[in-house]
Formats: C-alpha cells, structure tokens, sequence
C-alpha cells in the first residue's frame, strides 16, 4: 500500500488551522465539522472530505504528491483518534465545559504539530501499540 506524505502534511496544517480558528472565534462548529470530516476520512478513507480538499487545494497551492510505501492505517486510525478529541471538543462546550473542550482542542493543535514538524505521530503509536497488544493475546503459544 501507498502513502502520499504531502496529503498527510496537507491534512495536519488544515487541522492545525481550523481548530486554532474554532478555538479563537469560540466557534465549536468549526470543530465538530472538522472531527466529523476527520472520522469520515478514518473510517472511508475513499469518501474523505479532507482528501476531496487536498485533490483540490493542492494543484493550486503548488504541492506536489510525496508517495511512498507505506500503509496509511496507521494515519487513518489517528485521523479517527483526532476526529473524536475534536467532536468531544466541541461537545464539551455546548456541554457548557469550555475548558475541558479547549484544552481538547489544544491537544489536536500540539499532536499535528508534532507530527508535522518533528514527523512524530501519536496516533500512528497508538495503532502500533494495540496491533501488538492484539498480536500477543491471539498468539498461540
């Protein structure tokens, strides 16, 4: 399988800033939008919208396609990691718990961050983890 690193990187800043612009314009909509679109990415990776902008955005803005070998499930389960921080993010504050939303909102911002700028991918260690974890209890001895 084959992982385009320039859609990866596309797909951080967006996420990096849209949530900034929910968080300054107090705008949960903005938030929950971008998590919706995150986990129909995650779970359709066909149908993403995140994709569908990138094929867009991407000729315009001058990118050009990174591929490499790599399987994108890992990315795809922390695209669905950080659509759920985002959804809970903008719950939480129509819940009326802004801050747990914006510290929410905060730790989106930091983890693209990390992975856009030091390609460090909490979600994709996650993923690692659990296929291990999975591995280790079906294993038969």
């Amino acid at each position: 399988m084959r992982t385009d690193l320039s859609a990866l990187k596309f797909n951080q800043l967006s996420v990096v800033t849209l949530t900034a612009l929910a968080l300054l314009l107090r705008q949960p909509w903005l938030s929950a939008l971008l998590g919706a679109a995150m986990l129909i990415g995650a779970v359709w990776p066909a149908r993403s919208p995140m994709k569908a902008a990138y094929r867009t955005l991407a000729p315009r803005l001058g990118l050009k396609p990174d591929v490499v070998d790599e399987s994108p499930e890992a990315h795809h389960f922390a695209q669905g990691v950080g659509g759920m921080f985002l959804l809970a993010s903008a719950c939480s504050v129509f819940g009326g718990l802004t801050g747990l939303g914006v510290a929410l909102g905060f730790l989106v911002i930091a983890l693209a961050l990390l992975n856009l700028t030091a390609r460090i991918c909490v979600g994709c260690l996650m993923y690692f983890q659990y296929k291990m974890l999975r591995h280790r209890l079906t294993a038969r001895p």
